[in-house]
């Protein structure tokens, strides 16, 4: 994987708004367990703008833990899937003219595709950082390459594709 981000994004820094794309999805889409915000169990990604790239940001809780000191690597990937889909939304909904918390209900995606490569043990106790760069592959798919950071480790590079949610999801 080619290493897609050469700036530094300064953590806890989200400048274009402090309203996650994950906000206004529709409460019968809002109980994924990675950013649904009505998922009282769930972790709650949370994914914005910085510039043209997308960020999420999370401190993984203890019970994430894979060996003392060392979070699991299937949070990761949760985080990951979660980061991707949120990019995708937050790379249409900004296609489409519109922004979080404009009133717009966004576009939601699922995942076609996730592939992680865990560089390192990811150390417990810090803020991981995951950054994405969105790029459309079809008017209903977008790939988003994702590095993920425990400050400023870098631990895991990752490629999700992501489709617009099928209509066969909505209830009848």
């Amino acid at each position: 994987m080619n290493i897609i981000l050469n700036r530094k994004v300064e953590t806890g820094m989200i400048k274009e708004n402090n309203k996650a794309i994950q906000d206004d999805y529709p409460d019968d889409f809002a109980w994924c367990y990675g950013c649904g915000r009505l998922n009282d169990e769930g972790i709650h990604v949370k994914t914005y703008w910085e510039d043209d790239l997308t960020i999420s940001y999370i401190q993984p809780d203890k019970k994430y833990t894979a060996l003392p000191g060392f979070v699991y690597g299937g949070f990761l990937a949760s985080f990951i899937d979660c980061h991707g889909t949120g990019s995708a939304s937050l790379a249409l909904h900004r296609k489409n003219g519109h922004k979080p918390g404009d009133g717009v209900e966004p576009p939601r995606f699922v995942t076609a595709s996730l592939h992680v490569d865990y560089l390192m043990p990811t150390p417990q106790g810090v803020q991981l950082k995951a950054i994405g760069q969105v790029e459309e592959i079809h008017p209903k798919k977008f790939k988003v390459m994702i590095q993920v950071f425990a400050s400023d480790l870098h631990v895991a590079n990752a490629e999700v594709v992501a489709v617009v949610m099928p209509k066969s999801f909505l209830k009848s």
